[in-house]
């Protein structure tokens, strides 16, 4: 089983997300971003695009990002703040 970290996604009207994760892929301004556990701190900008994000072997979840946004990774936790999100 790989390590995890928890994740928070939230847009202005409702968390769309909240739990643990093995793996998270979101788009940034300069190409779509991979995320695992123990990531370094970072902090960055998100442009419309597909989130993708694993919770366990072979169960993956797919949203499609509306409008830009924000990733917070720090500590094990990250943190997705978007205009707007589809399932």
């Amino acid at each position: 089983m790989a390590d995890q970290f928890h994740l928070n996604i939230i847009t202005p009207e409702k968390t769309v997300f909240d739990g643990q994760i093995e793996s998270l892929v979101a788009p940034g301004e300069l190409g779509y971003l991979g995320i695992l556990a123990h990531h370094a701190t970072l902090v960055t900008t998100l442009v419309p695009g597909k989130i993708t994000f694993r919770t366990s072997p072979g169960e993956t979840t797919s949203l499609n990002s509306k409008g830009r946004g924000f990733l917070e990774v720090s500590k094990n936790n990250a943190i997705l703040v978007l205009d707007s999100v589809e399932s």
